[in-house]
């Protein structure tokens, strides 16, 4: 992928959410391993934080509802953030209807999605193989297919299930797999022929979704039993349940297919599952409410947004233990990597 470079002002659809940058003096790192980006949900904006320094250098503000979660481009250019409104899954509130499309090193947004009329977007993946951006469309029971050079939707992926709230994607790109919330299931999505081809009973609730580095096992957690449901996706059948020792949230597995870490946010704990024997190995303590995962691209480091402290706790991977704890927003949840330049 190419980026944006055939993105032009007169195609960028202006909607009834209006965005303005503001940014700190801190500079933007340089450095090759890139930058981290959450979304903090509690003040509507996108934080940009530079690693090495453990600080939050800029903050993209959004002037209206909220965006959740973020992905960013492969060349680590730009961050794409879906604006899902003002409430929880399932829950009453507005119903937000674009993408914003932001310049991570001019710190500026470039560009807006405009889905013209409320969908609840939510979870972001870029195709690990096409390159196309997949964004859960929740209110439509669908994964939108957007073109990232275009900015245009281009098709849809039946869930065939409500709030499919969240999205993984297989490394072939082949398989596509949704967390549905309050039916419990997960959806099996065919990416390439646009179909749902499986609905997995799980559990009553569930919440998010991650895979092994292999795509052979998808992971949720269920949210009436301190439990993560681990799924075989070549039957496509929970093949394992791992006792936890709260209900788990969000997971990222490491990238040598080691490890598989998971949020316990009622119990501010991160747990860390060794994938060879099913079982926890270790709980560390982080601030309150931790939520999403992202594990940087070399393995070193786990980071895990914590919503009710403002906080993202750095875990290094060769002992477990925090290595930092960086201020961000309120509300902080969605995290993404971008690569440097």
């Amino acid at each position: 992928m190419h980026g944006f470079q055939f993105v032009l002002p007169a195609i960028v659809v202006l909607s009834s959410i209006s965005l303005s940058a503001q940014s700190t003096s801190a500079p933007l790192t340089n450095d090759a391993s890139g930058v981290l980006l959450v979304a903090n949900k509690g003040e509507h904006t996108l934080g940009i934080v530079d690693p090495e320094a453990g600080l939050q250098v800029a903050t993209i503000a959004e002037d209206g509802t909220t965006g959740h979660e973020v992905v960013a481009s492969p060349d680590g250019r730009f961050a794409y953030v879906p604006i899902y409104g003002n409430s929880g899954v399932g829950k009453p509130g507005t119903d937000g209807g674009n993408i914003v499309v932001i310049d991570i090193a001019a710190r500026k947004i470039v560009g807006n999605i405009d889905f013209g009329r409320g969908v609840r977007p939510h979870c972001a993946v870029l195709g690990p193989k096409d390159g196309l951006l997949y964004v859960t469309t929740e209110l439509d029971q669908t994964i939108s297919v957007i073109d990232p050079h275009t900015l245009k939707i281009i098709g849809t992926v039946p869930t065939g299930q409500p709030e499919s709230h969240m999205l993984a994607i297989s490394p072939d790109g082949k398989r596509g797999y949704t967390a549905n919330v309050a039916p419990g299931t997960v959806s099996v999505l065919d990416m390439e022929a646009r179909k749902t081809i499986a609905i997995i009973p799980v559990a009553p609730v569930v919440q998010r979704i991650s895979l092994s580095g292999d795509g052979r096992m998808a992971f949720t957690s269920d949210q009436t039993k301190p439990r993560l449901a681990v799924i075989d996706t070549e039957s496509n059948k929970v093949k394992a349940w791992i006792p936890l020792s709260a209900p788990g949230y969000g997971s990222a597995a490491t990238p040598d297919g080691r490890w598989l870490v998971v949020a316990l946010s009622s119990a501010n704990k991160v747990a860390v599952v060794d994938l060879s024997t099913m079982k926890v190995a270790h709980e560390i303590d982080v601030p309150a409410a931790p939520q999403e995962l992202v594990v940087r691209p070399d393995g070193k480091v786990a980071y895990v947004s914590c919503d009710a402290s403002h906080k993202i706790a750095a875990i290094r991977t060769s002992d477990w233990t925090v290595e930092n704890l960086i201020d961000a927003g309120a509300g902080a949840d969605g995290l993404a990597w971008a690569a440097g330049k």
